[in-house]
């Protein structure tokens, strides 16, 4: 993009172990976060060496900083990503599970996303990819702060296409013509296709899965060319649907020796790295890129399912159930997290700072010279100062919300103390490859895991040992301490009421609401409810 703006000029003055760091000027830098989908830690090669089809990614953490203790705010879909766009835990932000295709409501509209704020700073914001943060009314990214949306509103498993491509089990194709005919088949959507929005527009019902990391880049690409040729600087939200099921067969490629796993990540790295060149090619130095995930791996879903590397939760295992997406095993929410920003974030550096999702909202609105919303707390840090080399300390500590796997949604009862992880509550509720779920155990005295010994999380301390005896006061604390901050704050409900006519349809008169782009429905963000009921 054209010169930076010089109406805010960011000024970071950081004290650093007695240390001054020299401060940093520049103008608004344009920021890309990209979140993957349920990928694994161990799905990048700079992380893992078995890992061989992401050569792009590789590039960025060797031209840019890798975060090697960096985990997502939940471990699931809508409460990772409320958290990311607002800087609060789901027990503040009130998105504590899952939004569903027939749901009214959507992340609290007294919560204030990144977006906002990044677009009351006077950037072009634009969202692309899986939203799954509300689609009805004022729930809609374009209510959201976002000026331009191109997506799915929720996961692209929640609705049928004409090619279902791979799940475990496998889903049936939309239907076509006889409602006699249609096959129905357990955790498969089968009466409704999957719906592709353009702004508020529905352009294509169903999907067609295999082009869509195509059209994903494309409209990356015009999106930041355009706010490039406004003189704006830019904030891109891209959501990928890789790695999440179902997978399809992506343009040939190398083997892989990972199958349709193997090629689907080898896309998602391709995708990636054609963002950076588009990034580079307009302006190289000023755009800061972010690369995570959104949760771990999804276990059940087997040679489907991603790496988990070293973090196998090797307790739980050893009693049945998952130890990835949806538990707070480490595999549930430690991700891959690289930053790319040349000139500004060190090339060749691997940092070990305990991070999380939650700090790129404060992180990236004082990057912009920005604030942050005033009356409520906020559980992300700035860590600017980790991001420019002068620092690598992060959270002291950090919590990691239940998310379906065991005990209430939302609650916490998980936390990590420097290298501690405790555990008030495992078990039963994700699902591992073979079918077990294990048992939930509650506990009193908590699991607790020395992380810098045990990273596979199999041993937890002897409850009469010195080590166990002399942490557990401080976890304590710091447990009672993170629940009355939170008790104390201004909390927000979200509205998970259900309703079949909010289900994004562009032509009801068609089985599963099929249409084209010749027959596209625009909803009105002003209705109180959708005049397009279900077709069922």
């Amino acid at each position: 993009m054209g010169t930076p703006s010089p109406r805010v000029v960011l000024v970071l003055a950081v004290v650093l172990g007695g240390l001054w760091a020299p401060p940093v000027v520049f103008g608004q830098p344009n920021f890309i976060v990209i979140l993957a989908d349920d990928v694994g830690w161990g799905d990048l090669g700079a992380n893992w060496a078995e890992t061989k089809e992401t050569p792009h990614l590789d590039q960025l953490a060797a031209e840019g900083t890798r975060f090697v203790d960096f985990h997502s705010a939940a471990s699931t879909c809508s409460p990772s990503r409320a958290s990311l766009l607002t800087g609060r835990l789901g027990v503040r932000n009130g998105v504590t599970h899952n939004f569903a295709i027939t749901s009214v409501g959507g992340l609290p509209l007294n919560e204030t996303t990144l977006a906002e704020v990044l677009q009351e700073t006077g950037y072009s914001t634009g969202a692309i990819g899986k939203w799954h943060l509300g689609h009805h009314g004022h729930h809609h990214p374009n209510s959201r702060g976002f000026d331009y949306y191109f997506g799915i509103p929720y996961s692209h498993d929640m609705g049928c296409t004409d090619t279902p491509g791979y799940n475990l089990p496998p889903c049936p194709p939309c239907p076509r013509h006889d409602v006699a005919a249609r096959v129905v088949r357990k955790d498969c959507y089968t009466e409704v296709a999957l719906p592709l929005f353009e702004n508020v527009t529905i352009i294509q019902q169903p999907v067609t899965l295999s082009s869509l990391a195509t059209l994903y880049v494309e409209a990356a690409e015009r999106f930041i060319q355009q706010a490039s040729d406004s003189g704006r600087p830019f904030f891109l939200y891209l959501a990928l649907a890789h790695m999440h099921v179902p997978l399809w067969d992506p343009p040939p490629a190398p083997s892989s020796g990972r199958g349709i796993y193997g090629a689907s990540l080898g896309e998602m790295d391709a995708l990636v790295g054609r963002i950076r060149q588009v990034a580079d090619r307009h302006g190289k130095g000023n755009t800061l890129l972010w690369f995570t995930g959104d949760n771990g791996p999804w276990a059940q879903k087997c040679e489907l399912a991603g790496r988990l590397g070293p973090f196998v939760g090797a307790w739980q295992r050893q009693r049945g159930g998952s130890s990835a997406k949806q538990t707070t095993w480490e595999g549930g929410h430690r991700v891959p997290a690289l930053v790319y920003w040349p000139g500004h974030v060190p090339a060749k550096r691997t940092s070990r700072a305990l991070l999380s999702t939650l700090d790129i909202f404060p992180t990236l609105v004082a990057l912009a010279g920005a604030a942050l919303p005033p009356d409520r707390r906020f559980d992300g840090l700035d860590v600017s100062p980790v991001l420019f080399g002068w620092s690598d300390e992060g959270h002291k500590v950090l919590l990691h919300p239940n998310s379906g796997a065991a005990g209430k949604v939302g609650e916490i009862e998980a936390l990590r103390v420097a290298q501690y992880k405790a555990f008030y509550t495992t078990g039963r509720g994700a699902m591992a490859c073979d079918g077990s779920t294990g048992l939930a155990e509650h506990h009193q005295p908590p699991l607790i895991f020395n992380l810098d010994r045990d990273i596979q999380e199999q041993e937890p301390l002897d409850v009469a040992s010195r080590e166990y005896q002399a942490v557990l006061p401080v976890i304590s604390r710091a447990y009672a301490q993170a629940l009355e901050d939170i008790a104390a704050d201004n909390i927000s409900i979200a509205d998970y009421s259900k309703d079949p006519a909010v289900i994004p349809c562009c032509n009801a008169q068609h089985v599963a609401c099929r249409c084209h782009e010749a027959h596209a429905a625009r909803l009105d963000l002003h209705m109180e409810r959708r005049t397009t009921r279900l077709c069922l």
